[in-house]
């Protein structure tokens, strides 16, 4: 029976006291072959998709916050913060909810998935609207942590990185081994930073002999990396994506140049157009945000 990534993976996530960790059993989400995308992108290889619409929230983000809100209330903290365009504050309410803490979420006024507000809403989460975008939110929110007992669930927040290195645990599990590339889109650019730790950690305890390339993938208008400079006012129909200066700027560029992957950028058109692709090929519905690595 799947216990949650931090009881799955003990060697990983150890805690004194188990009655701190917070879980809603996120993790074991399915490895889908591909074979009809990867014939309509005339390419010869095996295609596998990493379905994280089916962690409790609907997105990857469970992975991370499992491990932040458990560290929180070890640590005895009451309160949680987040700033968000979406995924980060349907997660954190959640958590906080089942852990019996409170949560804020500061959102970028008109930025946001409603759905994903919706969620954040029914957990019982405070919800703030700025006068800004994201880039905005998150320092009004680092500002905060850093002067008020309340902590910080962004990825800024090293648990996050560490609970969401476990989705390559899954995918080499699978597959006996790693992959030889990893794509997949990049906004705060902490999923591209957990992937690589994590498959270095793999292979470190000798899991796998071998490390995937990495290959990010940003919205045109909201490319920084890909860029190489700040986009002050990003602008994508991907909101999960939308960021122009993304907290794990750093470290993604070090998962890029140590993996010998690449990070690029691509068009709303393009995302658009490969968001139908994938739903009308493998029957796989997801966000225009993921649809940026296919």
């Amino acid at each position: 029976m799947w216990k949650g990534i931090i009881r799955q993976y003990p060697d990983f996530y150890q805690f004194h006291d188990s009655g701190h960790i917070v879980t809603l059993l996120e993790g074991n989400t399915p490895l889908l072959p591909a074979p009809n995308l990867a014939a309509r992108i005339g390419c010869n290889l095996s295609l596998y998709l990493k379905y994280e619409g089916l962690n409790p929230t609907s997105s990857f983000k469970d992975r991370g916050m499992t491990v932040a809100v458990s560290r929180a209330v070890e640590a005895g903290s009451r309160a949680v913060i987040c700033a968000s365009t979406g995924n980060t504050s349907a997660s954190a309410a959640a958590y906080a909810s089942k852990a019996g803490i409170r949560s804020f979420v500061l959102i970028p006024e008109g930025k946001i998935a409603l759905g994903k507000l919706a969620q954040a809403m029914i957990h019982g989460a405070t919800v703030v609207k700025i006068l800004g975008n994201f880039d905005e939110a998150l320092k009004i929110v680092r500002d905060i942590s850093d002067n008020y007992p309340i902590t910080l669930v962004n990825s800024l927040n090293p648990h996050r990185i560490e609970g969401q290195k476990s989705a390559a645990f899954e995918i080499c599990d699978v597959l006996g081994q790693a992959p030889d590339y990893h794509f997949l889109p990049v906004g705060n650019a902490g999923n591209i930073t957990a992937y690589w730790a994590g498959y270095k950690a793999y292979r470190q305890v000798g899991k796998i002999s071998s490390l995937p390339r990495m290959m990010g993938f940003q919205a045109s208008g909201a490319a920084p990396i890909a860029l190489g400079h700040v986009v002050e006012k990003p602008e994508t129909l991907a909101t999960a994506i939308r960021i122009g200066n993304p907290a794990s700027w750093k470290s993604a560029e070090a998962a890029r140049d140590e993996s010998g992957g690449r990070i690029d950028m691509v068009t709303d058109e393009e995302i658009v157009a490969a968001y139908k692709l994938v739903a009308s090929c493998e029957g796989v519905f997801c966000e225009p945000a993921s649809a940026a690595s296919i």
